[in-house]
């Protein structure tokens, strides 16, 4: 077999690719307790349920998800952080609800009121950064499992830069929260295109419930409600 030969004549070989290196998952389980620790802080009136319920249920699950993810076993790991997630957004959703509802009445003191703001604020960004992780490319096991290019629901700056690219690179749960916190501060994730239709669509939701919560504390701020 002929060498291709480069311009002074020395033969062209190919760069070998190096192995995917997992991403560790302990960011995002990090991320799911801040979340339940902080809806622990939110005034009682704003909570479904008691205050501590969520963390709870967090906890609970925390333990198979750990286990099961130091095993590998993916397929259990799965569905029971969908579940978690899925409380929390739950959990947010209904804490929104009441917050909006109870404004017009003044039903909150203005510091329970700054206090439910801002745990909602941080709730959402955290949720939906766990969402993007957990959806994008069918979720971490399939990024680090997968052969060829990633494919991204997000374009993140990373996969622009060609000379120089690590073909292997692949968004963490930092490059999500990332995208997360500049989706609700600005209303646009800022550097990273959105590409795919239930990425936009989520995207949208996290910012239209963040404006929700910056327009009702301006609201109330000027004595509107």
């Amino acid at each position: 077999m002929k060498s291709v030969l480069n311009s002074v004549g020395a033969p062209r070989h190919r760069p070998m690719t190096a192995a995917i290196v997992p991403e560790p998952r302990w960011p995002a389980f990090v991320a799911m307790l801040a979340a339940g620790g902080v809806y622990l802080a939110l005034p009682e009136r704003l909570s479904l349920g008691p205050g501590w319920g969520l963390l709870a249920i967090i906890l609970v699950l925390m333990v198979p998800i750990a286990v099961s993810n130091r095993r590998g076993d993916f397929h259990i790991t799965r569905p029971l952080v969908v579940i978690a997630n899925g409380a929390i957004t739950v959990g947010m959703i209904a804490s929104l609800a009441l917050l909006i509802e109870g404004i017009p009445q003044h039903r909150d003191s203005p510091m329970a009121l700054l206090r439910g703001a801002l745990a909602l604020w941080f709730t959402n960004v955290v949720v939906f950064a766990l969402w993007y992780w957990k959806l994008d490319a069918g979720g971490p096991s399939r990024r680090d499992a997968r052969s060829g290019s990633l494919k991204s629901s997000f374009l993140f700056p990373q996969m622009l830069n060609e000379e120089g690219r690590d073909p292997n690179w692949s968004p963490q749960f930092m490059d999500y929260l990332f995208l997360a916190f500049n989706t609700s501060t600005a209303f646009s994730p800022t550097d990273t295109a959105v590409l795919s239709r239930w990425a936009k669509a989520g995207t949208m939701l996290q910012s239209l419930i963040s404006l929700a919560i910056v327009v009702l504390l301006a609201a109330r701020a000027v004595n509107i409600f």
